[in-house]
């Protein structure tokens, strides 16, 4: 592996650095001043349709798709430092860039498993910034780390699909812009391959029996960063047998053909949520005073931001090489070192904003900082995309295979 950046990735990445000084980071604040006016919390601010606008004039969009018939054609390694740029400003920033969850992985599914008319419908105007997405798949009655367990029905009548369960966390779904869904539940629930009892279906937001019943919270506050998580209830919701993705039975491959990608979209925006913390710790440390001498000259607090390098330095390659893998040999031979970031990254940064919180004191967990919400989002994605424990039990059983 190459350490250093190619030349068009080192191009994007000076393109994008002034992109976030000039306008995205002067938009936070001006976002959030924005959002408290709306008549909706869910409606977006002016400023990040200005944002997006002026990313699309300078180049910066839909950056993380591989293919260029779509997006930018950057491969795994050249999109992820700049990804963990955006993580910087991860409610405005991949926003700005049409490089936020779920669009991206959706946008994903589309390219790769749908019709040319899912694609003209669909992903066209999800390019484009002209609507937002969610893919449905967490259900609250059951752990649904095992994918296996979803119990949402897709019964076969005729012409049509009949979509029938309950959703949670839907990331996306309550904003007004979100016109479509990728419902994954189980065409074939007595099927004897558990892999292949699931299939995935398109739904729009606006098909009779969709309700959009509520949002829901992360850590007691209502999450904006890509337009809410809600709970949603498909009750006989009725779609064209058209609106299939891929086939019959085939929801669970490409649900995983889905996450390889977005685990390095996250994994790099956590790091690039780590790189801000630091920041920001060494700024409080060296104006701060107290018991007779700055933050910065006190034991403890040097050992934070010095640990915090260490790990972020070792986190990067870490993904940097899972990036580099996924290009050369696959998902399929990069399985290992995704499960790895998977598990690594998130915990890791979860400490580095924990201590970055500490040293901030009361304004730590404060609107004043954005070490609260950065907080809320690493902890959650130690949730998301599977559970830690989930990768690390699969990682491990890898590991005992070469020896029995």
């Amino acid at each position: 592996m190459d350490f250093a950046f190619d030349a068009r990735t080192e191009e994007l990445r000076t393109r994008l650095l002034a992109f976030m000084d000039e306008y995205v980071h002067p938009a936070e604040k001006v976002a959030e001043e924005q959002r408290a006016l709306l008549a909706s919390p869910w409606d977006t601010p002016a400023v990040v349709d200005e944002l997006k606008a002026e990313a699309r004039r300078q180049g910066l969009w839909n950056l993380f798709l591989p293919d260029a018939e779509y997006g930018a054609g950057l491969t795994n390694l050249q999109y992820a430092p700049l990804a963990e740029i955006t993580g910087r400003s991860p409610q405005l920033a991949p926003t700005a860039l049409n490089c936020a969850a779920p669009d991206t992985g959706n946008m994903e599914v589309l390219a790769q498993f749908g019709t040319d008319e899912q694609k003209k419908q669909w992903l066209e105007p999800l390019l484009a910034g002209e609507i937002r997405s969610a893919f449905a798949m967490t259900e609250p009655e059951v752990a649904s780390s095992d994918a296996t367990n979803i119990t949402t029905h897709i019964e076969r009548d005729g012409d049509e699909y009949v979509i029938t369960g309950r959703k949670w966390y839907i990331s996306g779904a309550m904003n007004p812009d979100c016109k479509i869904f990728i419902v994954m539940g189980k065409t074939d629930p007595d099927g004897e391959d558990l892999r292949r009892q699931q299939s995935m279906v398109l739904v729009p937001r606006d098909t009779p029996g969709v309700t959009v019943k509520r949002a829901m919270q992360v850590f007691g506050y209502e999450d904006h960063s890509h337009g809410g998580h809600a709970e949603v209830v498909f009750d006989h919701a009725r779609v064209p047998v058209a609106n299939l993705v891929g086939e019959e039975g085939g929801g669970f491959a490409i649900a995983q053909a889905r996450l390889g990608p977005g685990r390095i979209h996250h994994c790099m925006r956590l790091i690039g949520m780590a790189e801000r913390a630091i920041e920001l710790m060494c700024r409080r440390a060296v104006s701060r005073t107290a018991f007779g001498k700055p933050l910065a000259q006190q034991g403890v607090v040097q050992n934070w931001i010095a640990d915090a390098r260490v790990t972020v330095e070792q986190l990067r390659l870490l993904v940097l090489k899972t990036a580099w893998l996924m290009d050369t040999v696959g998902n399929r031979g990069a399985h290992t070192e995704i499960q790895a970031i998977k598990i690594a990254t998130p915990r890791a940064v979860v400490e580095i904003l924990d201590r970055a919180i500490q040293l901030h004191g009361a304004g730590g967990v404060s609107q004043d900082f954005p070490l609260a919400d950065l907080y809320a989002g690493a902890r959650t994605l130690m949730l998301a995309d599977g559970p830690d424990e989930v990768h690390q039990r699969s990682l491990a059983r890898r590991e005992l295979k070469k020896y029995l």
